[in-house]
């Protein structure tokens, strides 16, 4: 379907758009550089035109904190090695920390217990208190703190005390099993680890205390294991490295004293997902995040002091990380930690009428569970606060954006956003300026160069093509850890030029300015020699009432490839003859003959990462007789079992 003949599904009122924080923007940008701008792509163009302004603007209009003003915006024009804000000295906490005051920073909820909220000035004794602690351990500017830990005000308050001081957060959630967090933690040598001593999913308690053990023997270079209480157990944690949260913090202290650092001094290590071998540690500096953040939050999603925001997230994924900088507009956060339908589906659509939360953050595979399922919020919940619903993790289907505006609510904005660990950010966002149309992602991101490029390397429109951005941008990680020569980070990025980032997805770009993500292009089906992307299979397949999920592979056979689709039915339904020539009626009809699967079989389960991707490469193995290595990193790694079957 070509884009331009998308659906349109919601256009902002006037009013909204004229109170907007993007509209705020465009009035300061025209009055301080005298200049006329009247819509987003007018902006848009004029920030990629003019970086250094463009970025000078944002940095200004946010506010940010700096004891040392910057010589300059931006120098040199390699992604990897330009230069942004050069002398400037920061904190990365100083900004989240900003707001002092009664007013609700966090609220936090578990599946079990009541929520309780933290203001913002006990936010900030408590990070004077594990701050404080931390410089009485020993920890200084550079070494690595880790957390295995539940999404929990102990999260944020430890990462704000680290980077207070200096030093580095890297988090993982407590899914993880032992060799998921040796190939991340292992790697970086922290100091300190924050640790649960277990969590709770779906009614279930899961207990850390063997895990824990296992890490404190393998990894030598930790010093303390501060161990959290988050879940009743009569087991104990006896390690001569173990103390426990209560008595680490220092109650004495009051004051943080917020070291001033260099712009792209090292903030967060991230890591990539490992299912094709140990992951990659990226390494996240603190200034290029928190304008990149403050950008997307204020501008893009429009967040203001009085909105209550969440995200449906772990500890080990980037929008953890993203959530958090919402503490530097002054707005509430909500945390959730559990499993999204204990005790039932509708948990997260009542919580946003308990605690009136406006900004809702959700995944492609939650909205489609909840529309299989027969969840209306439209009819059972008020959603009268509820501004926004952004998702990110997998492409959005036409199905989930008319799912959201049939049986959600019909005036909302619903901003599928794209980006990744790897800029700790987006790439593509939403606008409260823009409309939306189904299966679109609302624009690019302001001071993002994204173009879609053909196999020749030339930008195009209304055509899939390789995602690139070719000019830049803050964001980009800094370094990868032990990879002294570089060579990791520019094999990850720049095999052809340093010119211009390659992320690995496809894209194609309408004269709009909105997108469409094809699915990633390293796992790209190419029948008779025609790039098919994944997302344009699960669209149509599943829409079907029938097709609960799905994942799609490539088989490898003589010269060609042939499509495998493996589905699971929903309840009470087979796969059937019938089924399967109605979906291959579907795909040839809605797509083309080469997207029809040579073959469909049905599966019960489908391999997800712990952040909720499905892992077409470890299928990909399986179906070729391949080892899948690092299964650690899979939410369900049991779930490749059913795959070796059909190919023995």
């Amino acid at each position: 379907m070509p884009q331009d003949s998308q659906k349109l599904l919601w256009t902002p009122s006037d009013e909204r758009m004229q109170n907007s924080n993007m509209q705020s923007f465009i009035d300061y940008v025209t009055t301080e550089h005298k200049i006329s701008i009247t819509t987003y792509q007018e902006l848009y163009q004029w920030s990629i035109d003019n970086q250094s302004l463009f970025w000078e603007s944002v940095w200004e209009f946010t506010n940010i904190i700096s004891s040392q003003k910057y010589s300059s915006v931006l120098q040199g024009d390699k992604i990897r090695s330009a230069i942004w804000f050069e002398n400037a000295k920061l904190n990365f906490a100083e900004n989240l920390l900003r707001h002092k005051n009664d007013s609700v920073a966090i609220i936090f909820k578990t599946e079990n217990e009541e929520p309780n909220s933290i203001t913002y000035n006990k936010l900030y004794d408590q990070v004077a208190s594990v701050a404080s602690a931390l410089k009485n351990a020993g920890v200084k500017p550079n070494d690595r703190v880790a957390a295995f830990i539940t999404n929990s005000p102990e999260a944020i308050i430890g990462m704000l005390a680290t980077v207070s001081i200096g030093a580095v957060w890297s988090s993982c959630s407590p899914d993880f099993g032992y060799q998921g967090v040796l190939d991340r933690f292992g790697q970086i040598a922290p100091k300190i680890l924050f640790a649960v001593n277990g969590y709770s999913y779906n009614g279930k308690k899961h207990e850390s205390q063997k895990l824990l053990e296992q890490i404190a023997e393998t990894i030598p270079s930790i010093e303390k294991i501060i161990l959290i209480n988050s879940i009743e157990t009569e087991s104990k944690l006896s390690h001569e490295k173990v103390i426990s949260y209560g008595n680490f913090i220092d109650k004495t202290a009051t004051e943080i004293h917020f070291e001033q650092l260099p712009f792209d001094h090292p903030l967060y290590i991230m890591y990539s997902s490992g299912t094709t071998g140990k992951p990659k540690c990226i390494v996240h500096g603190a200034g290029g995040t928190l304008v990149q953040h403050l950008k997307e939050l204020v501008l893009h999603t429009n967040l203001k002091e009085i909105d209550v925001i969440t995200y449906f997230t772990t500890c080990g994924w980037m929008m953890w990380n993203w959530l958090a900088s919402s503490l530097a507009v002054g707005a509430t956060i909500y945390l959730y930690d559990g499993s999204p339908s204990y005790p039932r589906l509708s948990t997260l659509f009542d919580a946003i009428d308990e605690h009136r939360i406006s900004i809702f953050g959700t995944s492609p595979k939650f909205l489609s569970v909840c529309e299989a399922r027969r969840v209306k919020p439209m009819q059972n919940n008020s959603m009268e606060s509820l501004q926004t619903i952004l998702s990110t993790g997998a492409p959005l289907s036409q199905q989930n954006f008319e799912y959201v505006y049939r049986d959600i609510k019909k005036d909302i904005q619903l901003a599928s956003i794209s980006g990744g660990t790897d800029i700790i950010s987006c790439f593509l966002l939403g606008s409260p300026l823009l409309p939306v149309y189904s299966g679109e992602l609302q624009c690019r991101g302001l001071g993002m160069k994204v173009e879609s490029y053909d196999e020749n390397g030339k930008a195009q429109i209304n055509e899939v093509g390789e995602l690139v951005c070719t000019a830049p941008f803050p964001s980009r990680p800094i370094y990868f850890w032990n990879d002294e020569d570089g060579q990791k980070y520019k094999k990850a990025y720049f095999e052809n030029s340093e010119l211009v980032w390659q992320h690995g997805d496809y894209i194609e770009i309408n004269k709009r300015g909105s997108a469409i993500i094809h699915g990633r292009s390293d796992s790209t089906l190419n029948p008779g020699g025609v790039r098919i992307g994944t997302a344009e299979i699960y669209g149509p397949v599943e829409a079907l009432d029938e097709i609960e999920d799905s994942i799609v592979i490539g088989k490898k056979s003589n010269s060609d490839t042939l499509i495998i689709l493996f589905v699971v039915l929903a309840e009470g339904i087979s796969l059937t003859d019938d089924l399967v020539k109605k979906i291959n009626l579907i795909l040839r009809t809605n797509r083309s003959p080469r997207h029809v699967p040579s073959k469909i079989f049905q599966v019960t389960e489908i391999p997800r990462t712990i952040s909720g991707k499905k892992v077409e490469i470890a299928v990909t193995k399986i179906v070729h007789g391949e080892k899948v290595s690092n299964k650690d990193a899979l939410a369900n790694p049991k779930s490749l079992e059913q795959y070796k079957e059909f190919f023995s």
